[in-house]
């Protein structure tokens, strides 16, 4: 028994100490859907306008009421003599009968406002997932930055190891050992602040998934997308004006408004309260038994509900103002990403096609040649400050790209203005 207990205790610390496996972008944003915190906070706005349904279709109540009046309660004693009372019991039944069609403006009003919900909790998820998405391509060029950091400090390590022997055998001067320790020394930071951008990385990324554990835990797979835009930039504005949530959530709101002012009116019109009574006295010389029929109304000499019909056609007008904004604003993203778009991607397959190979060529010969004595110090620091400069413009235009085509037309990120925000739909792909 002991030493199944043992074995048991064995198996589950070996599975507790193996790491997560690293994820893909598309494990990241299932798992930032499934718990996100804020996602969840905002899928009860839907249960919520639900609940107001149910209240909008409600009726008024009627109401009942007992009445006891001319009663012998205080020792006067009804009689044939004093011909007092007599005593008197009624029941009353009150049902208010509502005009202006109120109950249907008001379930209306309602369904409005359950389908704003609805699309408010879209463009929600649709800002999760480009989030998200962003994140992930945050920690992927920041472990490429990472990497090609660790290279040129393994680099510099190997020079500083040269110059260690040669200045021991005489064949270099120990001035430069030192500044070749120094250049590993300015590396070295490099490769210090390129793993807290991982780790800062990889925090924001944890925080989006609502992740617990230690970010050392937290991995990402997967090459950056390279998707290619398959529509013009005026089909890019038309998808984005039919398929922005925050655009059709104003426009919404502007069905909602035009509902609520429909409501107000009908608020206006006054309701009738029709009632029936029954009424018993009970007299010493008799008894009888009466029948009553009421209708109420309010005079509306004052109030008309004047103010909130006004207060609903200026909110009408200033959802109207909203969505010409938004829609101009929209033009304006979609311009400004399109031609971040079209710079990143002409600048990628510059970098691809020319720029990285010839610098990986120069970093490599200077190298080669230094080694032998045949080039100094400066010429392969500049070779190798040339080289990092291309390889972290090439991974910044690489995230560009999917910023502006996986983030600008896909993904997102080319800048603030990317067109994933700019299509608005909260799916991550395109239709072709």
């Amino acid at each position: 028994m002991k030493r199944l207990l043992l074995a048991f205790t064995t198996v589950c610390a070996v599975l507790v100490a193996q790491p997560a496996p690293p994820i893909t972008i598309e494990d990241a944003i299932s798992q930032a859907v499934s718990n996100n915190l804020d996602l969840a906070a905002e899928r009860y706005n839907i249960s919520v306008a639900e609940a107001r349904q149910i209240t909008a279709k409600l009726r008024p109540n009627p109401v009942m009421t007992v009445s006891g009046d001319h009663l012998d309660l205080l020792g006067t004693g009804y009689n044939t003599i004093n011909n007092g009372g007599p005593n008197e019991y009624a029941l009353r039944t009150d049902f208010i009968l509502e005009r202006g069609r109120k109950r249907a403006n008001r379930i209306e009003y309602a369904a409005a406002q359950k389908r704003l919900a609805e699309l408010g909790f879209q463009d929600s998820l649709r800002r999760l997932v480009y989030d998200v998405e962003s994140a992930f391509l945050d920690v992927q060029v920041a472990k490429e930055n990472l990497s090609l950091a660790q290279d040129s400090l393994r680099s510099l390590n190997g020079i500083v190891a040269i110059n260690t022997e040669r200045v021991r055998t005489g064949d270099l001067a120990g001035v430069e050992l030192e500044r070749s320790r120094i250049a590993a020394m300015q590396y070295e930071t490099a490769v210090r602040q390129a793993e807290l951008q991982l780790l800062q990385a990889k925090s924001r990324l944890q925080l989006l998934l609502a992740r617990p554990g230690s970010t050392d835990d937290l991995d990402v797979t997967g090459p950056m997308r390279r998707d290619e835009a398959t529509r013009t930039i005026d089909g890019i504005r038309d998808l984005a004006k039919t398929r922005r949530p925050d655009l059709l959530e104003i426009r919404q709101a502007q069905v909602r408004n035009q509902a609520d002012l429909r409501l107000q009116i009908a608020q206006g019109k006054i309701d009738y309260t029709a009632g029936a009574e029954y009424r018993r006295q009970q007299a010493p010389s008799g008894m009888g038994n009466s029948l009553g029929i009421f209708i109420s109304a309010p005079l509306p000499v004052f109030n008309r509900n004047q103010g909130e019909i006004v207060r609903a056609e200026r909110e009408v007008d200033q959802a109207a103002a909203q969505i010409r904004a938004l829609e101009a604003k929209i033009d304006n993203e979609v311009l400004s990403a399109w031609q971040q778009y079209s710079s990143s991607r002409e600048l990628l397959s510059k970098v691809e096609g020319d720029m990285l190979s010839r610098a990986k060529n120069v970093r490599q010969t200077t190298e080669y040649s230094y080694r032998r004595g045949e080039a100094t110090l400066i010429e392969f620091l500049d070779a190798q400050r040339a080289f990092n400069e291309i390889m972290q413009s090439y991974n910044e235009c690489a995230r560009a790209t999917p910023e502006v085509c996986i983030s600008s037309i896909r993904s997102r990120r080319c800048g603030t203005n990317n067109l994933f925000l700019v299509l608005a739909t909260f799916h991550r792909k395109m239709d072709r």
